[in-house]
């Protein structure tokens, strides 16, 4: 498995979580370990250009995902074929004052997002009620698991 983590946003960060986190995301959902997955940390410019040009809303968000092979969760026994996740795209000062509000530390809000943002590659959404509970439910479970683990 090919797990690339690259910071071009400014804010330090512990690459090696972000790449551990989403190793123990992709083993959970039985991906396929030669599986690759980008996650880039980008400053506030790059990702309002990003949300404006991909998701036509203004200014900066906090995590994009743009899926690749649209690879989607393995069964029993049987992961996902190889293939190009996609990228998972963070901004860290987006983060910072979602975790200020939330009440909790800008590292933990940005794990939460890379969750999130690699739920969306394998095809999760959280449109409809029944969407985001299925969603938001595995993302808190992969979470915990992976903190509990640390």
């Amino acid at each position: 498995m090919s797990i690339e983590v690259n910071n071009e946003s400014g804010v330090r960060v512990d690459e090696a979580e972000f790449a551990a986190l989403a190793r123990h995301v992709l083993d959970a959902m039985r991906v396929h370990p030669q599986t690759d997955l980008s996650i880039l940390l980008v400053d506030e410019d790059v990702m309002t250009d990003l949300h404006v040009r991909w998701m036509d809303e203004p200014g900066p968000t906090d995590v994009l995902s743009f899926p690749m092979d649209e690879l989607r969760p393995g069964g029993d026994g049987e992961p996902t074929p190889a293939g190009l996740l996609g990228d998972v795209v963070l901004c860290p000062t987006v983060a910072a004052r979602q975790a200020k509000e939330a009440g909790h530390s800008t590292s933990e809000e940005l794990l939460l997002l890379t969750t999130h943002g690699i739920l969306h590659l394998l095809g999760f959404d959280h449109a409809e009620p029944e969407e985001e509970k299925e969603m938001f439910g595995l993302q808190r479970q992969l979470l915990l698991t992976f903190l509990a683990e640390r």
